[in-house]
C-alpha cells in the first residue's frame, strides 16, 4: 500500500498511546498531569458489552488519588449503601457456606475505621463498563491529550530518533512521526504482533463462560442479604455471581476444565445452576473465554513499550490484569515525563522493562497459584440435606478461610510488589511477594507506606510531584541535596514528617521516586549527587 498517497505523513506525536482501556487512558492522564501531550488512538466505536474487570486495587485507588480522579471513581458503581462481602453458597437460592464481610464505598468515603487503613484510598468494587467512562472523559478534559476512536494501528516503522506509526481512520491512512509509542491495546496487541514479541507462560488454566444479564428477579432474590459477590456450586461447578449497579444488572462467571468444549453451553442452564432454578432474565452478552498466565518476552523494543495486557494477561483472580496495567502506566509515565522535560537521560527507560518484568512475572505465578486453590473442586456432599451435608459444608468453609480472604483484601499484590533490583535504587533488598503479606515499614525499592499527618492529610499528599526527600529528623540538613538537585537540574521536593520515626520510617532521610516507592533511605552520610544521578539513570548503583 502506498500510505503517502492515502494520507498525510509526517504528522508530529510526542507520544502516541495505542489502546484507551484502563491502561492506555491511566497513562494519557499520568503524562497530561507531567505536562507531556500525548495521543492515543482506540480501534473501536464503542466499548465492550460485557463488564471485564470489576475490582480497582487499593494500589490504582492511589494512583487515581494522585492524578486527581479518585473521588469520581468512589462514587461510581455500586450505590454507596451497598455492601461489597463475598459470599459463598451451595447456590444462590441455597445454603450459606462461608461469607467475607467488607465495607460500602459510603463507609470508605466516610472514612469509617481509616486509621487502621494502610492505605489513603482502600480497594473498589467498580465494574470496568463504569471506570472506563469516567477516565476517558476526565483523560480528553485535560490539555495535551487527544484521544482518537475508529483509528487503529497499521504498521510501525522504527527509527532511531522516532518510530513512523501508519494509523488508519474511515479508510484513510497516514503517518504519524512519534517520539515513543506504548502498546496499550491488550492481549491481541497489534503493537506487540508489529514487534514480532511472543508471550510465554501457560495459554489455558481455565475456560469460563461469562453471562452479562438484566434481572430485577435476580435483585429481588439478593435483597435480603446483598453481596457484591456470591460465589456458587450448583450443577457441580464453580460459579461467580456479580452485582454490576446493585439493582438488576448481574454478571456471572462459570468455570470450566480448560479442555473442556464450552460451545454447546447453554447460558440459561448455567445461570439457574447459579441460582438455584430458574430466573427471569435477558442477556445483555455471553462471551466464551479462557484464563491464561502469559507474560511477554519482552516490554520494549527501541522506542516503542508494551504495558498492561499487551505484556501480561492471566486468569482474573482479584482484577490483577487491569490494577497491574495501572501500575506499568504509572512507572513508564513518570520515566517519559523525566525524559521529556530533560531532568533524566533516555537510558532511564531501561529501567521501565526491568521493574515492570520481574513485577508480572511474580504477578502471574502467584496468581495462577492463587487461581488454582480458589477454584479446586468442592465434593457435591455440600448439597445434601442433614448432617452429611453440614460437614462437607463446614470443611469447605475451613478451606475457604484459608484461601479467600487475602484474595479479597490483597495487600501484599496492591503494596508488595517491589524495585528492590533496579538500577534506579541504591540499598534494595530481594523479598518474595504474597497475596496477603506486606511489611508496613519502608523499604528500598517498595511503595512508601502510608501515614496520616498530624494536619489530617494523607503523607502522599505532601510528596512533590516528582522526586520527594522526606526528612523524619529535622536535624538531619537537607542544603546538600537541594544543592545537589539545583546543580543537576532535578526537580525535588523537601518534606518534613517529624514524628512518624523508627516503626515505619526508620532512618532520617527518604528519596522517594514520583511513583511513591523509595529510592533510598539513610541519613547524613547519603553523597546526594551521586544519588540523584543513580536514581535518575545518570549512573548505576554503587551500593546493594
Amino acid at each position: 500500500m502506498n500510505h503517502e498517497d492515502n494520507g498525510t505523513t509526517g504528522t508530529d506525536t510526542g507520544v502516541l498511546i495505542v489502546g484507551a482501556g484502563p491502561t492506555g487512558l491511566s497513562l494519557a492522564i499520568e503524562l497530561a498531569r507531567r505536562g507531556v501531550p500525548s495521543l492515543v488512538v482506540e480501534e473501536t466505536t464503542e466499548r465492550p458489552v460485557n463488564p471485564r474487570c470489576n475490582t480497582t486495587s487499593a494500589r490504582s485507588m492511589e494512583i487515581f488519588r494522585r492524578l486527581g480522579v479518585a473521588d469520581e471513581v468512589r462514587r461510581a458503581g455500586l450505590p454507596e449503601d451497598f455492601p461489597t462481602s463475598v459470599q459463598y453458597r451451595t447456590t444462590l437460592r441455597g445454603e450459606e457456606v462461608f461469607r467475607i464481610d467488607l465495607p460500602s464505598s459510603g463507609e470508605v468515603l466516610a472514612g469509617k475505621g481509616r486509621e487502621e487503613w494502610p492505605t489513603p484510598e482502600p480497594q473498589h468494587r467498580i465494574s470496568q463498563l463504569y471506570l472506563e467512562p469516567i477516565l476517558e472523559r476526565y483523560a480528553r478534559g485535560l490539555p495535551g491529550v487527544t484521544v482518537e476512536r475508529g483509528t487503529r494501528l497499521v504498521e510501525l516503522r522504527p527509527f532511531p530518533d522516532r518510530v513512523e506509526a501508519v494509523v488508519e481512520t474511515d479508510g484513510r491512512t497516514r503517518v504519524l512521526s512519534c517520539g515513543y509509542v506504548i502498546g496499550c491495546d491488550g492481549a491481541h496487541s497489534a503493537v506487540r504482533r508489529q514487534l514480532g514479541i511472543r508471550y510465554q507462560g501457560v495459554d489455558a488454566l481455565q475456560k469460563f463462560v461469562s453471562t452479562f444479564v438484566r434481572s430485577p428477579e435476580l435483585g429481588r432474590l439478593a435483597a435480603p442479604d446483598r453481596a457484591w459477590t456470591y460465589w456458587t456450586y450448583g450443577g457441580g461447578r464453580m460459579a461467580s455471581l456479580i452485582a454490576i449497579d446493585g439493582g438488576d444488572r448481574w454478571l456471572s462467571h462459570v468455570a470450566f476444565p480448560p479442555d473442556h468444549d464450552t460451545d454447546a453451553e447453554d447460558p440459561a442452564q448455567l445461570l439457574a445452576d447459579v441460582v438455584g432454578g430458574p430466573v427471569e432474565h435477558e442477556v445483555i452478552g455471553t462471551v466464551r473465554w479462557t484464563g491464561r498466565q502469559l507474560v511477554a518476552q519482552r516490554y520494549r523494543e527501541g522506542r516503542v513499550f508494551l504495558a498492561g495486557d499487551a505484556a501480561h494477561i492471566w486468569i482474573p483472580v482479584g482484577g490483577f490484569g487491569m490494577n497491574t496495567g495501572i501500575q506499568d502506566a504509572s512507572t513508564l509515565g513518570w520515566m517519559l515525563a523525566a525524559v521529556h522535560h530533560g531532568w533524566a537521560p533516555p537510558e532511564l527507560l531501561d529501567a521501565y522493562e526491568l521493574e515492570r518484568g520481574p513485577v508480572g512475572e511474580q504477578f502471574a505465578n502467584a496468581v495462577g497459584l492463587a487461581a488454582k486453590r480458589s477454584l479446586a473442586g468442592v465434593s457435591p456432599d455440600i448439597h445434601l440435606p442433614g448432617a452429611e451435608g453440614e460437614a462437607a459444608r463446614a470443611a469447605l468453609a475451613e478451606r475457604l478461610a484459608v484461601t479467600e480472604p487475602s484474595r479479597y483484601s490483597p495487600d501484599g499484590f496492591s503494596f508488595g510488589y517491589h524495585y528492590a533490583s533496579s538500577p534506579l535504587v541504591v540499598g534494595g533488598e530481594e523479598q518474595a511477594m504474597s497475596m496477603g503479606g506486606y511489611g508496613n515499614e519502608a523499604k528500598v525499592g517498595f511503595r512508601l507506606p502510608h501515614a496520616w499527618l498530624d494536619d489530617g492529610r494523607a503523607l502522599f499528599d505532601a510528596l512533590g510531584p516528582d522526586l520527594t526527600l522526606l526528612r523524619t529528623d529535622e536535624t538531619t540538613d537537607t542544603v546538600p541535596w537541594t544543592d545537589a538537585a539545583v546543580a543537576l537540574g532535578v526537580p525535588l521536593t523537601v518534606v518534613d514528617v517529624p514524628g512518624h520515626g523508627p516503626d515505619r520510617y526508620p532512618t532520617p532521610l527518604l528519596l522517594v521516586r514520583p511513583d511513591q516507592h523509595v529510592a533510598w533511605m539513610g541519613g547524613a552520610e547519603g553523597r546526594p549527587d551521586e544519588l540523584l544521578r543513580t536514581v535518575t539513570g545518570r549512573a548505576a548503583a554503587h551500593q546493594r
